[in-house]
Order: C-alpha cells, then structure tokens, then sequence
C-alpha cells in the first residue's frame, strides 16, 4: 500500500482470536457460521460510503484458514477500504483511525470473537503470503485427575497416558522439507510441500496448562488438515500402540494414508504467525507466491 495521503485504498492489518467450538471453521460457506462470514458481516455494518451509503463487497485475507472447531489464539488478516471510509474512522471521538476501526468492529462481533488490533498495514503487507511461520499448540490431558471441564472446549481428554520421549522421538522423524501428501487433504492445484520448523511435545510443569502434554508444530506454512494428522499420527506411538517403523511406512506413502486417524479438532489452536521487517513483507508474498504456484 502507498502513503495514506496519495492511496484511495487502506490496507487494515487485523489481530483477533476466536473460540472455533461455534464455527465451521474460518473460510465463509453458505448457511454455515463461520469466523469469516461473522467478521465480514459485521464489517459490513459499518463499513459504507459516507455519501451514497454504499457498501463494498467486504473480503479478507487471513493468514490461516482453521479448520472446523480449531480455535486461534492471534489470528491476522488484512482487507482493503476505501480512503473516505476509513476517514470517519474516528467519528466524533479523540480516537485514531485505527481505533475507531478496532473498537467498531470488536462491539460489532460476538463474544467467540476479540479483536486486538487494528492497524494500517505497512507497505506490500499480505496477511497469508507475507508470513514466515505459523505456529500451533495441541493440548492433551492424559491423566484423568487432572480433567477440567473449564477447558474441555480447547483440551483433548484422553484415555491412555502418553509417553512425552516417545512422541518427541517420533515427531523428529517427521520434521524438515518434505511432501507431507501422507498427512494432508489434497486440494486441486496445491502443493503439499511444506517445511516443518518443528514438531515437539513438552509435559507443562506450571501455569495454566501444568500436567497437560502440549505439542509445538511450527512451518512456513500448513496443508488442509495437516497438523492435526501429524499429531494422529504420532499418538498411537506415544501410546504405544504403534512403532517407529509404522511411522516411517506410513511417511513414505505417495498418498494421504488412511492408517492415519486425524486428531479432534478441539485441542488445537493457533498460537502465533510471524513476519519478516516491513521492508520485507513485500518479497516476501511475491516469494511465497512463487512458491505455491
């Protein structure tokens, strides 16, 4: 995006979370509730034209598409809007536009949703090509003490305890640059090339999450449904029920593998999405492009 004073377009940067338990996931779909279809309604409540009242069709472009039930923690999007618009941001108040922009929307959607922030993105922003790294956590109770029905909604409660080293061993397997077609619904024109930054687990010791086994899985980017078949998968080794060498097998397949059973998508959430410097993001998206294409 240009210098505000010579663009008739704003690009707004977006930091918000959700609750996904109520959502069918984010991308919109018709007569679903869905976190893009919530938040672009909203916007379009108050996004129109102060002279003809009109209002723009309303897209975002977020930085992760979550599946159904999968919630997000700090979640980024970007959309463009039209320089009068964002000009009465402020209204009557001392606020800034991006603000106004902020509060207007966060009173606008539902309680499953927070937005943090507001900003004018900086120029060649793009909120899904411009990321260097997703980051997920996957929380798992194994031990039955321990459950608590104030955080089942984002929690996975399980019946067989789980063997940290065992999970860590296997996960190592899977990290790296490789085609992930093993653990990934395929999509029409898309690669399932990704590098996998890290994929580990911890027991927490303390804060809110103390007992639980939480897995860590980072990359550039993530195929359909990919992390949570990643965390399948490695399951039945920390339960034991299944071996290294069946990981292997099942990695080495030339398509998704049906031995792999993906995990509810309750327990996971994304955590974080990282950027390079503003003088970057522009070479960034066009790389990351390149990429995909």
């Amino acid at each position: 995006m240009t210098d505000l004073d010579s663009s008739d377009v704003v690009r707004v940067r977006l930091v918000f979370s959700y609750d996904g338990t109520d959502f069918a996931g984010w991308a919109a779909q018709p007569g679903l509730r869905t976190v893009q279809g919530v938040m672009e309604d909203a916007l379009a409540r108050f996004l129109r034209h102060p002279h003809t009242g009109a209002v723009d069709h309303v897209r975002m472009t977020v930085a992760g598409r979550t599946d159904a039930g999968v919630h997000a923690r700090q979640q980024v999007a970007h959309l463009d809007v039209a320089r009068p618009v964002w000009d009465r941001m402020p209204g009557k108040s001392g606020r800034s536009h991006a603000q106004g922009f902020r509060d207007r929307l966060d009173g606008l959607t539902p309680a499953d949703i927070t937005v943090h922030d507001a900003a004018v993105a900086a120029p060649g922003f793009d909120a899904r090509f411009s990321a260097t790294e997703r980051r997920y956590a996957y929380r798992i109770c194994d031990q039955r003490e321990l459950r608590d029905p104030l955080t089942r909604r984002h929690v996975l409660w399980a019946d067989e305890a789980l063997d940290v080293d065992a999970l860590n061993e296997a996960s190592a397997l899977l990290t790296g640059l490789r085609d992930f077609v093993p653990f990934c619904k395929a999509r029409d024109g898309a690669t399932t090339i990704r590098e996998l930054k890290e994929f580990s687990w911890r027991r927490e010791t303390h804060g809110p999450d103390a007992g639980l086994v939480v897995a860590t899985v980072r990359a550039d980017a993530f195929c359909h449904s990919m992390v949570r078949s990643l965390v399948g998968a490695v399951l039945p080794v920390g339960q034991g029920r299944r071996d290294l060498g069946w990981l292997l097998r099942v990695a080495g397949e030339e398509r998704r593998s049906p031995a792999v059973a993906v995990a509810q998508a309750h327990g996971l959430t994304l955590e974080e999405v990282r950027y390079p410097a503003d003088a970057d993001l522009a070479a960034r998206a066009q790389l990351t492009r390149a990429r995909r294409e």
